[in-house]
């Protein structure tokens, strides 16, 4: 408001517009008679000037041409007034005729109102590009505000700095980026463009506050190089949202976000075969257990997509399952029922499958914290063995399609008992499959970024209380996946098989988590040990150091898809293991964590623990 309040007053201006418009008649009578004005135009010089202040006048006020603030003069404010003058042109040309008509007299010549057009529209838009100029120039020596590089010289940059100037907070760009050599040494609103190469220097010697990125194709990798740079020199890093995000087709400084971890940590898009995806949904009744959870929700929101006949979301947890419910209805999706269900109890599970008949099974219902389990085995063999044991042999006996299971990285050479349990889970269902016109999927990957209870909003809320992070180990590393990615491949895992296979998702590299929570530290303008500390605590129960995903070429199986595999591991006979699982499922009731682990052992006997009570039985 205080902007404005500066501003020159409206009144003014329309002064200075009527100044213009006066001297570009005089002019053009000037200019028509080769500055030699016959006696008789001299004498309707007046009423025609009169007319032409009048319509100008009049145009000025019922269009309010001089109510926009002048020093932030766009494209848009040109083509106004052009469209104001031509029209104002229109009616003196009429009222010329109109006079001729019934007086026979031409009080304004047809030149001058082509000569006065071209004069005016000229006056009037220098006038404000020159105040326009003159102010950003005026202001720019004095500017202490932040220093801005913008990374893209595209048509998205001049929207980022039209933004920016229209934002109260002082600001200057000092410099635009781009790869592109057809553009580097060339000015837009006379700022330079530069190469990625000279970026270093520009940080180094500008003390740049914020390099904000609009191109709208920057890969991933690029994201990270540029990020890497800020860093090293306290720069903070932004990035311009997708167009289709703009408020009305228009960008405004607030839409400019910081680029958070996630960001950096996305891999390219996932090209899947859609086709065979919705060939394999459509028109089918799709259950999903855990639906309120991190996985089990963007699998939904996924399946919506492939127009399946109806998706039945259940989950045991009320409040997650209500929100997500918040969050669907507002599509208005008829297909849709949510579910208040607990997969341990075979009765409501039984009602499910009479009652909705699921064609095709996405179990992603699970205890998952390593910890918890540790200090729980009873809890995880009930809910991560018996839970999917109930579901498992409902699948078979209701001729389910497809039954696909989504497992963890943790099951692979499991130290831990929620790791062991969701193995054991994995065997069960691999081996129902051998006599059941079920298919039965298995989908292994490792952590999901921003899945509830995961390090990235612990770490997150660690920062915003100002401190400590707490890792276990400095040395601890894991494999990382968006949860988009992740459900994206389950589809099509789920999609390619043809029963009895574990596929294994292709991770990338592993991320070191010390290194994770320091760019964490640094994306949000803080400094590793004087803003916040990292303390490590230690390895807690059943914890390991690296994760491992067996997606190596001694172990696995290619398929069509670069980013799935199938992983070669040993088969087991149904009813000898069913007969283990049963009689572990029975020591629930004893609950003497001792015995459930010592057998959990002996049913898969690569479970070794590490850091753990249970060390003694291995």
């Amino acid at each position: 408001m205080a902007s404005y309040n500066r501003s020159t007053p409206r009144s003014i201006i329309l002064l200075i517009d009527l100044v213009i418009i006066f001297f570009s008649v005089m002019i053009s009578y000037l200019l028509r008679f080769n500055f030699s004005i016959p006696y008789n135009e001299i004498e309707l010089l007046p009423t025609a000037l009169s007319i032409f202040m009048g319509v100008r006048l009049l145009s000025f006020i019922i269009t309010k041409s001089f109510s926009g603030i002048i020093r932030y003069t766009e494209t848009e404010d040109v083509t106004r007034i052009i469209f104001i003058l031509l029209a104002g042109s229109i009616v003196l040309g009429a009222f010329d005729y109109i006079y001729f008509y019934f007086y026979e007299i031409i009080i304004i010549p047809r030149a001058i109102l082509i000569i006065e057009f071209i004069a005016s529209t000229v006056g009037l838009i220098a006038f404000r590009l020159l105040v326009k100029a003159t102010y950003w120039e005026m202001k720019t020596p004095a500017l202490q505000g932040e220093k801005i590089i913008i990374f893209g010289a595209g048509e998205a940059a001049l929207f980022t700095l039209q933004a920016l100037k229209q934002q109260l907070s002082e600001t200057k760009v000092i410099a635009l980026i781009d790869d592109d050599n057809r553009k580097q040494g060339k000015k837009i609103d006379n700022i330079k463009i530069y190469s990625a190469e000279d970026l270093s220097k520009l940080l180094e010697k500008n003390d740049v506050d914020k390099l904000i990125i609009s191109a709208q194709n920057t890969s991933n990798q690029r994201k990270n190089e540029l990020a890497e740079l800020c860093f090293k020199y306290n720069t903070k890093i932004q990035y311009v949202p997708p167009v289709k995000k703009w408020i009305n087709g228009e960008l405004s400084a607030n839409q400019i976000k910081n680029i958070d971890i996630l960001e950096l940590l996305e891999r390219d898009e996932i090209k899947l075969d859609r086709t065979a995806t919705a060939k394999e949904i459509n028109g089918k009744t799709i259950l999903i257990t855990g639906g309120a959870g991190s996985i089990g929700s963007e699998i939904v929101r996924q399946v919506i997509q492939f127009q399946p006949k109806k998706i039945l979301v259940i989950d045991s947890a009320e409040t997650p399952l209500y929100h997500i419910e918040l969050e669907l209805n507002q599509y208005k999706l008829p297909n849709i029922e949510f579910v208040i269900g607990d997969i341990r109890n075979k009765s409501r599970m039984l009602r499910i499958f009479e009652e909705y008949k699921p064609n095709i099974i996405f179990h992603a219902a699970a205890y998952k914290h390593v910890p918890m389990m540790e200090n729980n085995p009873s809890e995880a063999i009930f809910t991560n063995v018996n839970g999917t044991k109930i579901l498992a042999d409902l699948a078979h006996e209701n001729g389910v399609e497809k039954f696909i299971l989504i497992s963890t990285d943790k099951a692979v050479n499991p130290t831990n008992v929620m790791g062991a349990s969701k193995r054991i889970a994995e065997v069960y269902v691999q081996s129902l499959n051998t006599d059941s016109n079920t298919k039965y999927i298995t989908t292994r990957f490792g952590n999901v970024l921003g899945s509830n209870g995961s390090v990235i909003p612990l770490f997150t809320k660690q920062i915003q209380e100002g401190g400590p992070i707490t890792l276990t180990h400095q040395d601890i590393t894991r494999y990382f996946m968006t949860i988009p990615e992740a459900c994206q491949l389950v589809l099509e895992a789920g999609n390619k098989g043809n029963g009895g296979e574990i596929f294994v998702f292709n991770m990338g590299n592993s991320v070191k988590i010390v290194d994770l929570a320091k760019k964490m530290i640094k994306l949000s303008g803080l400094e590793v040990g004087k803003d916040i500390q990292i303390v490590f605590t230690g390895l807690r129960p059943g914890e390991k150091l690296y994760e491992e995903l067996l997606a190596t070429d001694e172990n696995t199986l290619p398929t069509s898809h670069h980013k799935i595999m199938i992983a070669k591991v040993r088969n087991y006979e149904y009813a000898a293991i069913n007969q283990k699982i049963e009689k572990l499922i029975q020591l629930f009731d004893s609950q003497d964590n001792q015995k459930i682990v010592k057998l959990m052992k002996d049913i898969i006997p690569e479970f070794i623990s590490k850091n753990s009570v249970y060390e003694t039985l291995d």
